[in-house]
Order: structure tokens, then sequence, then C-alpha cells
């Protein structure tokens, strides 16, 4: 496959998954380009705006192994990635795997299991494998977890630890509908649906061949000249710097707008970054990486702004 089928294939695939959760394909495109570096989505928002029906269409279009695991209260880390057992038929242990052996891990509420349970994600976001009882087992590719949270005002959430947080590549909001016209539409399908669930009828667009294919087409085939690079560094170095800024996005954040540009520049059917690409998930890559100082997380500045700014003071290169 050369770029323009690969990007074809991502217009097919926002398509599909757009029969079942309607509107907001900006949001799906960001997931797409999210999922083909193996980054880590994060989902705040309030209850009902379908983040669960999201994760289960896009799974399904991208024809890869998909759990589901409710985060609960009473949920043990043992719960996600498994356990050993002694089975006395064959005198030895025998692993019980845990949800997480799959491509799309979907973490529901990832906010209602305390801290302990929330680590234990934490291995296999970033180094794609498990420690079981002193045995690192790889997660077979591609792997990336999908969370949803709630806002931290609702009641029985527990706040992530800036760690988790950080393994994050990015943080996307799906809101609510624009107006009444994107709220009629929703109904208007779930009446030609004729179910609750809308994504049995969602279509596998590529396969896991294919996905790898373009994961690896983006590491390699994609370029970015050394002034894009320049621009992600001194964006990254301006938010550290800002006097607002307690602590500023860790180089993971850098290198996550790094790759998440490359991705974009895929789907925008280019083998080249743009300063644009960069652009476009700057806000969703950085802002959930930036502490405030407590004089200003308590007003009405938030990391959104400080990012923004960023975009405004730093020159953006020229492009040949």
């Amino acid at each position: 496959m050369d770029i323009k089928d690969m990007s074809k294939l991502c217009d097919e695939i926002i398509k599909e998954v757009n029969k079942a959760y309607i509107g907001k394909k900006e949001v799906i495109k960001k997931l797409l380009a999210t999922s083909l570096v193996n980054g880590n989505v994060l989902f705040e928002d309030s209850p009902g705006l379908g983040k669960t029906l999201l994760s289960k269409a896009f799974a399904k279009a991208l024809g890869l192994n998909y759990k589901r695991v409710q985060f609960t209260p009473d949920l043990l880390p043992s719960d996600i990635i498994g356990t050993k057992i002694f089975k006395q038929d064959i005198g030895e242990f025998k692993l019980i795997k845990g949800p997480i052996f799959t491509n799309i891990l979907l973490a529901d509420e990832i906010n209602r299991a305390p801290p302990k349970t929330q680590s234990a994600l934490l291995e296999a976001m970033e180094e794609k494998q498990v420690s079981i009882e002193g045995e690192t087992i790889k997660l077979d590719a591609p792997f990336f977890v999908i969370a949803t949270q709630n806002p931290l005002e609702h009641e029985g959430t527990y706040p992530l630890p800036e760690a988790q947080l950080d393994r994050f590549s990015v943080k996307l909001s799906v809101g609510y509908p624009k107006n009444a016209n994107e709220e009629m539409e929703i109904l208007k399908a779930r009446i030609n649906w004729k179910k609750d669930d809308p994504t049995e009828d969602i279509e596998s667009i590529i396969d896991r061949k294919i996905f790898l294919e373009m994961q690896r087409f983006i590491e390699e085939e994609i370029f970015i000249s050394e002034d894009i690079l320049k621009y992600i560094s001194n964006l990254v170095v301006n938010i550290r710097n800002d006097d607002r800024v307690e602590e500023g996005p860790s180089p993971r954040g850098s290198l996550n707008l790094l790759k998440l540009s490359k991705s974009n520049a895929l789907l925008e059917g280019r083998d080249f970054v743009l300063p644009d690409d960069v652009k476009k998930f700057a806000v969703e890559v950085l802002s959930h990486r930036i502490i405030l100082k407590p004089e200003y997380a308590f007003s009405n500045i938030t990391p959104k702004d400080v990012v923004e700014d960023a975009l405004k003071k730093v020159p953006v290169p020229k492009v040949d």
C-alpha cells in the first residue's frame, strides 16, 4: 500500500465508526491518529456522552481484539493483569491471563478504582508488557488503552496519579451535542438502528496485519524535518519556563507530540509533517502534563490556556 491507499482506509474507518457514533468526526480522527502510534487515550466527560460506544465501534472497525474492564472500588490488580493458580492435576502453577491480554483495552470509568488498581496498568501502557509473580510477559502488538473517566467532582472518584496521567498520549473530550440539530440526529439514528447497541452492524475495514503495516509506515516513512523538531522542542520548553507553571510536560510529552504529528500527516495523505500537524495535537498532548502553581490553579487560568499562549508565542517554522 502507498500513502494514498492508507489515507483512504483511514477515511473509511472514520466513516464506519460514524455510523454508530453520530457526529464528532474530529474526535474519531484524533482517536485513530493516536492508536496508529500505540498511544493511550483518556476520555474525560460527563456520563452518557457515548465514550464506551465510541471505543467499541472503533475497535470493531479496526478488526482488533477488544476487551472491557469496568473499574470499581473493589477491583484488584489481578482482575486486570491476571494471576497464577496452582493446578493439582498437573502439579504446577498455571497462568490465568487477565483482560489486559488483548489489542485494545477499554478501562471504563478508570477513576472509580483506587490508585493501587489504577497503577496495575502502568507497565502495560508504557512498556507493552506485564509482570506476574516475577514473570515478564510481552503483550501482543498492537496494544493500547482507551480509558474513560468522569470529572473529579462526581461522587466516588479518585484522581489519577501523575505518573499514570503522563502515560496517556492524549486527553480528549467528547462534549455534548453542539445544538438541537445534532441532538435530533442522534434520536433519528436510534430509530433506524432499532437496537440499543448499534456496534453490532459495524464492519471491520482493516485487520491486524494492515494496522501493523500502517504503524510501520508512520514510524519509518513519514518525514519530519529538523525545523519541525526544533518547533516542538521550543513549544515544550516555553511551557516549562512559563511563570504560571509548577511542572511542565516531560520529554515523553515531546515524543508523543512528535509521533502524533507524523500520524496526522498520514491521515491527511502526506508523507511529511507540517507545523499544522503539531498545532492540531498540542493541546491534547501537553495540557494534562502541566501542573499550575497554586496561585494560578485556583484562578481562571487552565493548562489549556498555557499551551495556547505558547502556540501564539513560539515562531512557526517556514516550510519549503
